[in-house]
């Protein structure tokens, strides 16, 4: 979220980032600086109030007692304080809303350069040598082999479901553990998260109000299932004070998420493409604010080192202003190619949030006896089961599915 502050002194900056995301609704920012001033005035009011109840309060109390008159311009003037703070409370919440719609200040390579459709900045592999031949979907070689049922999960929880089994369940289990260790080989400290969270939660990662329609709510508790396990990841350091040389601070989980995904239909979403409930292993970091375009190139490295241990073929897309979430400053794509399927998959999406999440949760950092908000990052490394959907169309042979050679001690 950012802060009235920011917003009063970077308004044309906003506004320019506004255009290139595509927002439609700019008059927001004046709304919002107008709603400002108010609130200044009314504050100023309420303090000049309060001025006169605590003098005359101290040095009149006496007279208080015996002055009727003057007793009930002391209660008239505690009623129109107590009016003027509903007043405040209210305009201050109605800020606070306005803000949570407005995203995050881009990134200055969108700002240099106008990127308006997604750009691939990196290779790995090539598709010629193995679209040479016809590649059963991953859908179609589990008929053939033990990996994963739909038809059964969709009797249990309707459509968008599935069931693991078999060696499929091994396979899920194997890329876990991988992960995992990668991550934590490279300093990442893993933690075991509650899968659901409040709604404060999802406030300060960015994922309420914007993204509710996708996020299932158990109205009972008023408790949400994570769509990523981003937001229990972050949530972790709110209200946290760090000192400036213990950053970064590096953790990860292995989560399941969940989604409604809701107008999804068609081949896009069939077998392991798109599914309500998925694992997902993700990595996030907490840095100054000076680093995080350096940490976010270092995790991009990671993520990629990690794609490529596996020998599939896949890229690496900067997205356009207008495709990122509210939250990201910058994001980057990995898509891995699914041989039997002929597209592309993303398996993980990278972003650099600056302190629009820390400022939310409070996390901060000192540095020189200067108090200052975290930059937060975060990335899918990676999600399980379009990794399975990849991994088992590529690694194919004769209706058989080999192993990838670095997931053997896993499997």
């Amino acid at each position: 979220m950012l802060s009235t502050s920011f917003i009063k002194n970077n308004k044309e900056k906003i506004l320019k980032c506004l255009n290139l995301r595509n927002f439609r609704f700019k008059n927001i920012i004046n709304y919002i600086l107008y709603l400002n001033k108010k609130k200044i005035l009314i504050k100023t009011k309420i303090d000049y109030y309060s001025r006169i109840i605590n003098k005359y309060s101290k040095k009149f109390s006496k007279k208080l007692e015996n002055n009727n008159l003057f007793y009930k311009n002391i209660l008239r003037i505690k009623k129109k304080k107590k009016e003027k703070k509903k007043i405040f409370n209210n305009i201050n919440k109605k800020i606070r809303n306005k803000i949570l719609l407005i995203p995050n200040i881009l990134n200055k390579i969108y700002l240099k350069k106008k990127i308006k459709k997604k750009k691939i900045i990196y290779k790995y592999g090539d598709i010629n040598k193995k679209n040479n031949k016809n590649y059963l979907t991953h859908i179609e070689l589990a008929k053939y082999n033990e990996i994963f049922d739909t038809s059964l999960a969709s009797s249990i929880s309707g459509t968008g479901f599935v069931i693991y089994t078999g060696k499929g369940l091994r396979l899920y289990n194997a890329l876990v553990k991988y992960f995992l260790y990668y991550n934590n080989q490279k300093g990442y400290k893993e933690y075991k998260l509650p899968y659901l969270v409040n709604k404060y939660s999802l406030y300060g990662t960015g994922q309420y109000p914007q993204k509710k329609e996708q996020i299932y709510n158990i109205t009972k508790d008023n408790l949400y299932l994570i769509p990523t396990g981003e937001v229990p990841l972050i949530n972790i350091y709110k209200n946290k004070n760090f000192n400036y040389n213990v950053l970064p601070i590096k953790a990860q989980s292995y989560t399941t998420c969940f989604r409604r995904e809701a107008g999804s239909y068609g081949k896009k979403v069939k077998g392991l493409n798109r599914i309500h409930q998925f694992g997902k292993v993700e990595i996030i970091e907490i840095c100054d604010n000076e680093n995080s375009n350096r940490r976010l190139y270092n995790m991009l490295k990671h993520i990629k080192n990690l794609l490529q241990s596996l020998k599939l073929i896949f890229r690496i897309l900067l997205l356009p202003p207008h495709d990122i979430t509210l939250t990201s400053s910058i994001t980057y794509d990995f898509e891995v190619y699914s041989i039997g399927q002929k597209r592309w998959l993303e398996v993980s999406s990278l972003s650099n949030c600056l302190d629009y999440q820390s400022y939310n949760l409070n996390i901060r950092y000192k540095k020189n006896n200067k108090i200052n908000y975290c930059h937060t990052l975060n990335g899918s490394s990676l999600s399980i089961p379009r990794m399975i959907a990849t991994i088992v169309e590529f690694y194919q042979n004769n209706n058989k599915i080999e192993i990838p050679r670095i997931l053997l001690p896993y499997y």
